[in-house]
């Protein structure tokens, strides 16, 4: 029998462009205006200051452009200080099962070996499906964060398969990469507990990097441990227990494609949090904050589990915790009647009357949400006002889900709008229209040069 990296080799080398339908590869464009905002959004950040100190300390011939500069950097590199910017927000694309995700975690990656490589844009759309597809996959498989492991540990595999993919790799070298990708790379669930750090939002990135590594040292001859999976200190045993993912029921093969059960971000904050923030900003048009006695939140455990269950989600400190606080997004969009980038900053997470609200709010668990979860994201906010009026909404399907998406004009706007004036409006047009025609590019690296922010 074969082995599961065997199996997951055989279908990285087996999915091609032409498998792609028209509606999958349009997904892969939407993830790319989305994801690509997104890293232009945290660009100013202190967190984006670093990573592009990190990558313009190495220079390559074999070279990948850093977002925002014309400077080239290796691969690896790259891939991480891009796809921190891609992720840092928490503003980027989720998909929940078993194990969440952000499977646009793989696109820094894609990016920087479709460059390095001189790859086309239709083997650009082929890796993100298929980076894509392999995480998702996984997530459907097992949990990592329920043994204590962070879901990126799954990236690492995915990116090493897609980075293997876009230089054409021996089969059995993209099984050491595979390996290789696995052995040293499996993170901690500590980056997500607690009082939240930088790091929250590094962590993909790095993992991504490492799979780009993994990669690069498999194509040279580096051996990996065998049976990575199965052995009797693999991945099954160590880490996330035996499971039968069938490769068979893979997009390409019997199934569809997982980027079309994808969720894009209408909020700058975590997933689960979307739908309490929709309701809470519907419901600021019926009632005065100061009118507001006492705020009722029903929702699933797991989103009461994530991001409302350590006390520290009760007092965030920084904005890597608030963005991850179900009581802190649902107070800010009560109160300011928006909940943007603005929202996170220091100050306004630190503001007493903002703190004060949070005090009003109690979160409860209901049952039947979980039966919903994770098709369906229910949160009922009920408000009691001082004068004894109750207000009401429910959202199940928050404003990006695949079954009430956001619109292509909606995401081009996202991306005005993370932009910020970084690039000039003429680039921005090229851009978004590079974009839409991603499959008759012939030079990513030329594309990546568009993003050069000031002179």
């Amino acid at each position: 029998m074969k082995t599961f990296s065997e199996r997951l080799t055989e279908y990285a080398a087996s999915l091609e462009f032409s498998n792609l339908s028209p509606e999958v590869v349009h997904e892969v464009k939407r993830r790319l205006i989305d994801s690509l905002g997104c890293a232009l959004g945290a660009y100013r950040s202190e967190l984006g200051k670093i990573v592009m100190r990190v990558g313009q300390k190495a220079e390559s011939t074999y070279g990948v452009t850093l977002l925002g500069s014309y400077q080239k950097t290796t691969p690896d590199l790259a891939t991480f200080a891009n796809g921190a910017l891609i992720r840092y927000l928490d503003y980027n694309d989720t998909y929940l099962s078993k194990e969440p995700a952000h499977p646009s975690d793989n696109i820094s990656a894609a990016l920087a070996l479709a460059e390095a490589e001189k790859g086309d844009g239709k083997a650009l759309i082929t890796a993100i499906i298929l980076g894509c597809e392999v995480q998702c996959r996984l997530c459907d498989a097992a949990s990592l964060r329920e043994r204590g492991w962070d879901h990126v540990a799954y990236v690492s595999i995915s990116s090493a398969i897609l980075a293997s993919r876009l230089m054409n790799m021996e089969l059995e070298k993209v099984e050491h990469a595979i390996a290789l990708g696995i052995t040293p790379n499996i993170p901690l669930r500590q980056t997500r507990v607690g009082e939240l750090s930088m790091w929250k939002g590094c962590a993909a990135a790095n993992a991504a990097r490492n799979g780009v590594f993994a990669a690069l040292l498999a194509r040279e001859g580096m051996t990996g441990p065998s049976e990575i999976f199965e052995g009797e200190k693999g991945f099954f045993k160590q880490i996330t227990g035996p499971f039968d993912l069938k490769i068979e029921d893979f997009g390409g093969k019997g199934g569809n494609f997982k980027i079309l059960d994808t969720y894009i971000k209408q909020y700058p904050s975590e997933y689960h949090s979307q739908a309490a923030v929709e309701a809470a900003l519907e419901l600021r048009k019926e009632i005065e904050i100061e009118n507001i006695e006492v705020i009722n939140i029903e929702t699933y455990d797991t989103c009461v589990d994530i991001i409302a269950g350590d006390k520290e989600k009760w007092n965030p400190k920084t904005r890597e915790t608030a963005d991850h606080s179900l009581p802190y997004c649902v107070a800010v969009a009560l109160c300011d009647g928006v909940v943007g980038l603005g929202q996170f900053a220091e100050e306004r997470i630190k503001d007493p009357d903002l703190q004060k609200i949070m005090t009003k709010i109690k979160v409860m668990r209901n049952p039947e949400h979980n039966k919903q979860y994770p098709e369906a994201f229910p949160c009922v906010i009920e408000i009691k006002s001082k004068s004894g009026e109750t207000f009401t909404k429910t959202v199940t399907y928050p404003k990006g889900h695949p079954k009430n998406p956001l619109t292509d004009s909606e995401l081009e706007e996202k991306f005005n709008t993370l932009n910020s004036g970084l690039i000039n409006d003429d680039t921005v047009n090229e851009i978004i229209d590079n974009i839409w025609r991603l499959e008759t590019l012939k030079d990513i690296g030329s594309f990546m040069r568009l993003f050069k922010v000031g002179k």
